[in-house]
């Protein structure tokens, strides 16, 4: 049976309220993101069987290759990097730093880069591989896949874990005990920073270009026919193409109302092997295996106003710390004030301020920063820093309670979620759900949060 409890959390989470200072006119009520490529995922494509061993018993499970489908066009392979979760079929995921995500805090991330880069399909000659491996039988897709993936767990989840094929176990032994650390890759694209703030007559930025593309196109805003904004270069020149390292800026007419604007750069290239993708949903987090020629984009955002205090703010999921970072940087003329968790913050004019929202474990969450003259900015997401859930947090969970929680149904054994290679099966019974109620300045929002845990057999 699915084991489900509810917490609640104050309002101040969901929701962060500007008490005084000028603001823009413009509203952003689009979701954030950090740039690179987003993807669907497809299921399992090329598998074998795995046996976990725990103390509840041995289970086995299916492990290997993931296909997702990028948005704009362009396919990836993965493998999980956090067994203990399900895979939601047809979640959304995004390109995301390590930081963001399990990786960040495990010293073996790196082996798992050095598995990737010496291992299926980055190395598709099997022959050659069942040869460094010592496998005399030779390698089959499916052997390559699930040893791969096995090596993989070890490091990633630090799971007593085999492949039931003999020659797929020699490789991922051979794949464990030769894993050296390797860097984490660079993203195939990011801005930095992803927004900029200013008064009308001014160029707003820099934003700095950080891809792996040989280049880009970068789209203006899209009203920039009617607003007058240019996005230019350090000298005023317009811009239309960028390259890594390359600078740009939002050019505001003078005469500008407060306001707001978008841009987009988009390129077309290859993901790096090694780079972490994150779910929109509570869906097992993947890792690059390799990339087709795939769509990637970032935006940037500039606000101005010409006085008062002029807000620039960007998110970024921060695992060391178990939360959001939020970053709040003010180019106005006034201090910007505002309210997180109960506690009240202010930016003076000309400073920046980071503010961490401490979450837990798979929550997801969607708060939004107001400010007067319909300024917002909303940040929306799903927490995932562990691979499982610590004795402690289970009894800290405990203690939380909600009059009507409303679980939500994180998977079956139906065709709809797809528990290969996540500690699970078609035989693989509900896992449990846990609910979290917020309370919003002016409205209600719900959050999930679900336990880690090894599903169990029928």
């Amino acid at each position: 049976m699915a084991r489900v409890a509810a917490a609640s959390l104050v309002s101040g989470l969901a929701a962060a309220s500007v008490l005084s200072g000028a603001g823009p006119a413009a509203a952003d009520e689009a979701a954030w993101g950090q740039g690179g490529a987003t993807a669907t995922i497809g299921g399992l494509k090329t598998h074998g069987a795995a046996v976990v061993h725990a103390d509840s018993g041995d289970q086995e499970i299916s492990a290997g290759l993931f296909e997702m489908s990028v948005d704009g066009g362009g396919m990836l392979q993965t493998y999980c990097v956090d067994i203990h979760n399900p895979t939601q079929r047809d979640a959304n995921y995004h390109e995301t730093p390590w930081s963001g995500t399990s990786l960040g805090a495990n010293k073996d991330a790196g082996r798992i880069r050095w598995i990737l880069q010496n291992s299926y399909p980055q190395v598709n000659d099997l022959a050659a591989l069942a040869g460094k491996a010592g496998v005399k039988g030779g390698l089959t897709e499916q052997d390559a896949a699930a040893g791969t993936q096995v090596a993989i767990w070890r490091y990633s989840d630090g799971v007593d874990v085999d492949a039931v094929d003999p020659q797929a176990e020699q490789l991922a032994d051979y794949l464990e005990k030769n894993a050296r650390s390797v860097a984490e890759p660079q993203a195939s694209l990011t801005l930095d920073p992803p927004a900029v703030s200013g008064h009308p007559g001014e160029r707003l930025g820099p934003v700095t270009v950080h891809t792996n593309a040989g280049s880009a196109t970068v789209t203006p805003p899209a009203d920039a026919a009617t607003s007058g904004v240019r996005i230019v270069d350090k000298d005023g020149g317009a811009v239309t193409s960028a390259a890594d390292g390359s600078q740009v800026f939002f050019e505001v007419p003078e005469d500008a109302a407060d306001g707001q604007a978008e841009l987009t750069v988009q390129a077309s290239t290859t993901v790096p092997v090694g780079r972490a993708f994150a779910a929109e949903s509570r869906s097992q987090t993947q890792i690059l295996a390799g990339s087709s020629e795939s769509t990637v984009s970032a935006t940037a955002t500039a606000t101005w106003a010409k006085s008062g205090a002029i807000p620039a703010l960007s998110a970024a999921e921060n695992c060391a710390k178990g939360g959001v970072d939020i970053t709040a940087a003010n180019e106005g003329t006034e201090s910007f004030n505002f309210e997180l968790l109960g506690v009240d913050y202010s930016v003076p004019a000309g400073e920046s301020q980071t503010v961490t929202i401490p979450l837990q474990e798979d929550q997801a969450y969607d708060f939004t920063i107001e400010g007067p003259g319909g300024f917002k900015k909303r940040f929306t997401g799903v927490l995932d820093c562990k691979t499982q859930v610590s004795e402690a947090d289970e009894a800290g969970d405990a203690t939380q309670t909600l009059s009507e929680p409303s679980p939500a149904t994180v998977g079956t054994g139906s065709d709809d979620t797809n528990l290969a290679a996540t500690g699970g099966s078609t035989m693989t019974p509900l896992i449990a759900g846990i609910a979290i109620g917020l309370v919003v300045i002016g409205g209600a929002a719900l959050v999930v949060v679900r336990k880690k845990q090894l599903p169990t057999q029928d």
